[in-house]
């Protein structure tokens, strides 16, 4: 066998070899194609007129669009915080016609006709809200990054009255997480504004 024939039989071989790994990743991504098309819908983007912090805001969203990606991703209002994003962690609280929801767990689609407040709704220009200067003054933050979900739930543990005791606050608070621990200057922080 010459040096000719060898090359274009290993020629041959090696072709045929790459043109079947060619196809490989098109019929794969053809396969998935079909599954997905037949599990998940297909994005359905929907009008929606909101108003949040008393300012109105029309936009255009997937009808499975959280609330929370929509302030932050949409609406540039980051200081609700994405943590778990499994409603496990609090740091995403807002207040929808002033009751506390977890906008993580919350579709844009809900919204509609509502008053939603975020922490930037919360001072009044530069005064800031009560609860957020009582977080100030009784250290009720550390890193911070939890703390707009917080304020949130303090300020409606306030509102709804469950503030009697330290056990009540505690027991408000429970669904509002604090990795470095600052419980104890949160709790101060709630009853300095209780009345």
């Amino acid at each position: 066998m010459n040096q000719q024939e060898n090359s274009r039989r290993f020629f041959l071989k090696t072709s045929s070899v790459l043109a079947v790994f060619a196809m490989i990743p098109r019929t794969a991504k053809a396969f998935y194609e079909e599954v997905k098309n037949f599990f998940v819908p297909n994005k359905e983007i929907l009008p929606l007129s909101l108003s949040i912090n008393k300012k109105k805001y029309t936009v255009k969203a997937d009808t499975r669009t959280t609330l929370l990606d929509l302030l932050r991703e949409e609406l540039q209002l980051t200081g609700t915080k994405k943590g778990c994003d499994h409603g496990q962690c609090g740091a995403c609280t807002v207040h929808v016609n002033g009751e506390r929801v977890l906008s993580c767990l919350t579709l844009a689609a809900m919204v509609p006709g509502k008053e939603v407040t975020t922490i930037e709704g919360l001072a009044n220009g530069d005064k800031l809200h009560p609860m957020q200067q009582a977080f100030i003054e009784c250290d009720g933050f550390q890193c911070g990054y939890c703390t707009p979900g917080q304020i949130m739930s303090a300020v409606a543990c306030v509102n709804e009255g469950h503030t009697g005791s330290v056990a009540e606050i505690k027991e408000f608070m429970s669904g509002n997480l604090c990795r470095c621990g600052a419980y104890n200057g949160i709790v101060q922080s709630i009853q300095k504004v209780a009345p």
